[in-house]
């Protein structure tokens, strides 16, 4: 193989590197992530080393902890990664626990359903530039979602706070 034909070859296999969504992750495991909303900032912890900071966007009515659904919150409290969608309608996603024991409790005693379904997910073209569109998940930009897919395990603690 020339010289030539090798440095076309690497281009193109730093590429089809560089646009798979599927991002491999060597670094210290993520032991928690600590949600402070009213900041919208999320954050990627070893222990108590910040691994990595990200801006998110909130549902539509961002205060308050979720109750019902519809109601455009996102949850408050202690959760758990619970899955990892890689067909997400968002890019990529990954599933929060809610809504626990209490949270259904609540919401039956008010006659309606906790919902569910609240993830960490991707932003699509048509949402880019849009204030707290979701339905009470935390979106962030494609691009960081390939790192947080390949950073964060499922079982890892979430901690969410207003």
């Amino acid at each position: 193989m020339n010289r030539r034909t090798f440095t076309s070859a690497a281009a193109l296999f730093a590429l089809t590197a560089c646009s798979n969504k599927f991002r491999v992750y060597t670094g210290p495991p993520v032991t928690s992530i600590v949600v402070q909303k009213a900041r919208r900032k999320m954050y990627l912890l070893n222990n108590d080393t910040v691994l990595e900071e990200y801006d998110f966007e909130l549902g539509f009515a961002p205060t308050g902890h979720k109750e019902v659904e519809g109601d455009g919150r996102t949850p408050e409290g202690t959760y758990f990664i619970d899955r990892k969608n890689p067909n997400s309608r968002f890019y990529l996603s990954i599933g929060i626990s809610y809504p626990d024991q209490t949270d259904r409790a609540k919401a039956h005693a008010m006659g309606r359903s906790p919902g569910g379904d609240i993830f960490i997910h991707g932003t699509p073209k048509q949402y880019r530039g849009t204030p707290d569109w979701t339905w009470g998940c935390l979106a962030v930009k494609n691009r960081e979602m390939e790192d947080i897919y390949a950073m964060v395990n499922v079982g890892t603690p979430i901690f969410i706070s207003a």
